[in-house]
């Protein structure tokens, strides 16, 4: 069995693919605390829809090079959220009602760029749906250095977002900027997306962001406990899937995702017997 552990260690994509999904996981878990709570999953899989025209601009650009697409996706991931915000504060439209625009304005124009190339089916589908085994040594420092940046703005405005998300009526008598805490949450969610986005992909995105915190959630009653369990099962569910898709020979994304999912349909189990 130790040496069955063993085998697929032996591969240095599958160690890159460990320590991008460690990250991403734990990246997805702080951010996605706040998905959560806030109620912003449409959010999430809007915004991871966004990205789709700047991935297809830069697989153009670049001559079908992956090293353009991570700063693609990230322009458009930004231009979305600023976008989405923008359009919420200065018109009498409520938020999800912007989302939705911008949403289908970008999946649309990101389909009509894809459309015109013609050898698209076999080079973004990785996109769509994740190639975490393909990840190299420069995907690596991008994954690192952009997961890290977030973690450490969440950690520093901890205390501005905890209070904005819980009593925005103490903010505001507090004079915080209230405003400017949520275009800032909205900038945090679309970078964790792009930082995410080779390892399960567009179509995936989603529950890397809401099932790990979701399943949290359940447990604890605190966030800063919730942000460490919803790391700890995101980082679970990236290295237990990557396993299951070595030995099963499935789609990596979707292996990472059915873990996410099997470990909230017990922690709703559990809770649920418990009574609680």
């Amino acid at each position: 069995m130790f040496d069955l552990l063993l085998e697929p260690l032996r591969y240095p994509f599958m160690l890159r693919g460990l320590c991008a999904a460690a990250t991403v996981g734990v990246v997805c878990a702080v951010v996605g605390s706040f998905v959560v709570l806030r109620g912003l999953a449409f959010y999430g899989d809007a915004l991871a829809h966004t990205i789709l025209p700047g991935v297809a601009v830069g697989y153009l650009i670049g001559g079908g090079a992956r090293k353009p697409l991570f700063w693609w996706a990230m322009l458009a991931a930004l231009a979305s959220a600023l976008g989405i915000g923008f359009i919420a504060r200065s018109t009498r439209l409520k938020e999800d009602t912007a989302v939705g625009i911008v949403f289908a304005g970008m999946f649309a124009l990101g389909i009509a760029v894809i459309s015109s190339v013609r050898n698209y089916a076999v080079d973004l589908t990785h996109f769509l749906f994740g190639d975490i085994l393909g990840v190299a040594a420069a995907d690596l420092w991008l994954i690192g250095i952009f997961g890290a940046a977030i973690v450490l703005v969440v950690l520093a405005l901890y205390k501005e977002f905890l209070l904005v998300s819980f009593d925005p009526v103490l903010a505001a008598t507090l004079r915080l900027p209230a405003k400017l805490i949520d275009f800032l949450l909205l900038v945090l969610i679309a970078m964790a997306i792009v930082v995410s986005l080779q390892t399960v992909g567009i179509a995936l995105m989603v529950a890397m962001l809401v099932t790990p915190a979701a399943t949290a959630y359940l447990l604890t009653q605190r966030l800063p406990a919730m942000m460490a369990l919803a790391s700890l099962l995101a980082v679970l569910s990236g290295v237990i899937g990557l396993y299951v898709s070595f030995f099963a020979g499935i789609a990596s994304g979707a292996a990472i995702v059915l873990v996410t999912t099997a470990f909230f349909g017990l922690a709703w189990l559990v809770r649920t017997i418990a009574g609680r």
